[in-house]
């Protein structure tokens, strides 16, 4: 087969296959949105008036105030006008609670006089049971929170809009919890379900989050358990969005992100569902995040999608008896967003181990035929199976590399705003050395061997891989097998229909058409999912902080993507008569771009008004000091902490405002927990120091600063002391606590009273309140050495101001309006004071 013939055929498929996935992504916003029942949704209006509050940060006005009386006014009028079949119930809840949970490295929260706003949905004579919705309506300081999450807000108004003019009467209760404290670590979702009445009716869930602006609702979460919620959404969603595979990849906690999903999973022990928007991740917590970036279409699939599943949950007779249903979990994924296919796991472990064992029996009449060359057949696929997996390690070591150096080069991130970029980067080169490698074996390995022959095998033993990932992902009970099944199954049907045309010599296009039509389901399925995944992870590069190279990770992420769609192709090599063609194009592209990548051309960052993809940039002003055991000040300064959010750092900063450069990195102080920097959550781990800043400022003096008493000192049985404080201040406050030498914490006031050490042995308390909240009262008890002169804990409190007079001082706000436009910079004033007890 000539390469003139063979490998634009290939390349043409893939090409068309990946157009297909891509159009198959923007197909649902293009489709004109069905009908929501007996009116069209009208949510945009309430998004506008929400987001027209501005930041809305736990304890601000716009928070306690605004948009809760905002919400409750839109409710009081949907009341008004709702119909006689149902009754609405409406509560403010304001809960104080605490908590410890695992979620980066580890912390305990503590809240005080947070807000939620609940209401219920019955029918007339009341309801038993109830299925929950959860949005939030706070949002992160600086910015407007459109997608995340008033825009959830917005369409549950709208919901509860609809489902209360209903003439029809629900079955169960719907419960809509609209939570002022979500953006605060879910400590609002956990005061409402640990502490509300209502909460112990609830059987069932719908939280909706964002993780990016817009688009389609992806839904990444759902159980534990309880099938039947999946089978609720695959026959009510009119729009469907769902992966088992995103939900594998979220709870493995490679993305630093949680949502209110696990507070009502781990302390409610309540099933659900878990949506959320995941397209335009780049502008996500920024002050981009505007109202009317969200589209229209896609409000209205949400609403459509939500609206119809929460009406067959309140209608179902399952919701009543959920806990009879929890057996197994479930396999689920979208078939290209227009429909979704999902089934017990255990029905997948059997399908899977099924295809397993055909594709084994396969293999195993193809080793014994002729038997007497059974061995040298055996040994054959095994050479080729041992030669695939090397293939794939030089790959992927030789594409890691390229990574490390352009990182090392400062050109990480140049794909950021240009994705074009890590495919004729990391894509062509991987690529290259997949051929490479196979090049040289066939040229000196397998030299003067029929060409026919070496596809034969080299398909088998691709066919090997598949099936000992399918065993082995099934055995370890990872949903997720299912796309194995689809790599044994459809190439195992293909080779078996066209085996014939397998050993005829001199394969024709007849072939290669029938082959790629064999294909089409596992390569486009895969090409889809590629899809998904990079829209979700490549804007997430952009804030997972200093330690990780970014570069590395999508280089990964894309060699193992060319791996899986390369498998089935890599026969190919063997069959064409020359592929140097198209390695010399390959490594030229992969040249030619690498190049540029070092020439700077590709600036990572973009100001563009449409489509902006910012860098972050977080600036504390802060003012520190350091008291010994006496009380007495021994060290205090005054500098703005500047935080880079990505692996660059401020190497594109630094010609903008020079005195930003490396001569001010952070310095470390050992003695105090979290090296005595004002951290608003245990983060650290995300950031070297070394790509910290902290620029010298004048001591800011806040109009209302932090109070921190020290109440009693009490001697406890089992040598034990213990310590109780009285706080004040902000409405955030981080609290840092380090034993002493030959000390250690025992016990505590806060969380279930076990403490929870942060990543490195600190403790880290995050603590936030809305308005009118008593001071906070704590207690602490260590166990401790009979000699200890130097004190037996260390503390220290920072003081976060979000909002009002004391956010910015003069000096902040005048560096952040000398940022490039580029750049989301986010900027406050804190207080930290370490002390010594």
């Amino acid at each position: 087969l000539p390469e003139a013939r063979g490998a634009p055929l290939v390349l043409l498929y893939l090409l068309g296959l990946r157009a297909l996935a891509q159009v198959s992504h923007r197909q649902l916003l293009s489709r004109p949105p069905a009908a929501a029942g007996p009116r069209d949704f009208s949510a945009a209006g309430y998004l506008d008036n929400i987001t027209a509050i501005g930041p809305r940060t736990v304890g601000s006005p716009e928070n306690e105030v605004l948009a809760v009386n905002y919400l409750l006014e839109q409710i009081r009028g949907i009341e008004r006008e709702s119909t006689d079949a149902h009754k609405i119930s409406v509560d403010i809840q304001r809960p104080t609670g605490s908590f410890s949970i695992d979620f980066l490295g580890g912390f305990t929260s503590y809240y005080a006089n947070i807000t939620n706003v609940v209401v219920k949905l019955e029918p007339r004579s009341g309801a038993e049971h109830a299925v929950l919705s959860n949005c939030h309506f706070d949002s992160v300081p600086n910015t407007p929170g459109a997608s995340d999450d008033a825009v959830s807000c917005a369409v549950m108004l709208e919901i509860l809009n609809t489902l209360s003019k209903s003439s029809e009467s629900l079955q169960h209760a719907v419960i809509f919890l609209f939570n002022g404290a979500e953006e605060n670590i879910l400590q609002a979702s956990h005061g409402f379900i640990t502490q509300h009445e209502w909460a112990k009716s609830i059987r069932a869930f719908i939280n909706l989050e964002a993780a990016g602006v817009g688009g389609k609702e992806l839904v990444f979460q759902t159980g534990p358990e309880n099938p039947w919620l999946v089978q609720a959404y695959v026959v009510a969603a009119k729009h469907p969005f769902a992966s088992v595979v995103a939900q594998e990849i979220f709870q493995s906690g490679i993305i630093p992100a949680d949502t209110d999903f696990r507070i009502y999973r781990d302390f409610g022990n309540v099933p659900g569902i878990d949506l959320a928007f995941i397209e335009n991740g780049y502008i996500y917590h920024t002050e981009y995040d505007t109202s009317d970036r969200i589209l229209t279409d896609s409000i209205q699939r949400a609403g459509d999608n939500i609206l119809a599943v929460l009406k067959y949950l309140a209608t179902s007779e399952k919701l009543a008896k959920s806990f009879e249903y929890r057996h197994g979990n479930v396999v689920f994924f979208d078939i290209l967003g227009l429909f979704v296919l999902a089934y017990p796991a255990r029905v997948g472990t059997i399908m899977n181990y099924i295809t397993a064992a055909i594709a084994f029996i396969y293999l195993s009449k193809k080793v014994l035929q002729p038997k007497p060359r059974a061995v040298h057949n055996l040994k054959k696929l095994l050479t080729a199976f041992s030669l695939t997996l090397t293939s794939w390690v030089c790959t992927l070591v030789a594409v890691l590399m390229v990574a490390v150096f352009v990182s090392i080069i400062g050109r990480a991130l140049s794909w950021y705003t240009h994705f074009y970029v890590s495919v004729s980067l990391y894509g062509t080169a991987a690529a290259a050395k997949l051929i490479l490698v196979h090049m040289l074996a066939k040229k000196f390995f397998y030299k003067n061997m029929n060409e026919q022959y070496l596809g034969d095998v080299f398909f088998d033993a691709s066919l090997m891989i598949w099936s000992i990932a399918l065993a082995v992902m099934t055995q370890i009970g990872l949903c997720s097998a299912f796309i194995c099944t689809l790599w044994v199954a459809f190439p195992l049907l293909t080779k078996l229909m066209i085996h014939k045309e397998f050993s005829q010599k001199g394969a024709t296009i007849k072939f290669i058409v029938m082959y790629m039509l064999g294909m089409f389901v596992p390569y486009l399925y895969m090409l889809y999912l590629s899809w998904t995944v990079f829209e979700m992870f490549t804007p997430v590069m952009g804030r997972s902080g200093s330690e990780i190279p970014p570069d590395m990770v999508l280089a990964g992420f894309i060699v193992i993507f060319t791996m899986i769609l390369s498998s089935y192709f890599i026969n190919f090599i063997y069959l064409v008569k020359s592929t140097k063609t198209t390695l010399v194009t390959l490594t030229t592209v992969f040249v030619v771009t690498l190049i540029l990548v070092c020439s700077g051309i590709f600036f990572p960052y973009s100001s563009d008004a449409a489509n902006p993809k910012p860098k972050r940039v977080f600036l504390q002003h802060t003012s520190r000091r350091f008291h010994d055991i006496d009380g007495n000040v021994v060290k205090s300064d005054s500098g703005i902490w500047i935080n880079g959010f990505d692996y660059n750092g401020i190497s594109h900063i630094t010609p903008h405002i020079p005195e930003i450069n490396d001569t001010i990195r952070t310095p470390c102080e050992e003695q105090a927990p979290f090296c005595g920097l004002p951290w608003i959550l245990p983060v650290h781990f995300m950031f070297r120091l070394v790509k910290n800043w902290y620029l010298p400022a004048p001591e800011i003096l806040p109009r209302s600063p932090i109070q921190f008493k020290l109440l009693s000192k009490e001697l406890m049985p089992r040598s034990s002391v213990r310590l109780s404080f009285e706080v004040s201040g902000p409405s955030h406050m981080s609290l840092y606590v380090r034993p002493r030498a030959g000390s250690a914490v025992s016990r505590w006031s806060l969380g279930d009273g076990t403490p929870v050490a942060s990543l490195g042995g600190d403790y880290f308390v995050f603590y936030s309140r809305g308005l009118h909240a008593a001071p906070w009262r704590l207690w602490l008890e260590l166990t401790a050495p009979e000699k200890h002169s130097d004190g037996i804990v260390s503390l220290a409190i920072a003081a976060h101001y979000f909002f009002g007079e004391d956010q910015k001082s003069p000096q902040l706000h005048a560096l952040l309006e000398r940022f490039p436009n580029w750049t989301f910079s986010s900027g406050w004033s804190c207080t930290y004071d370490l002390f010594v007890f």
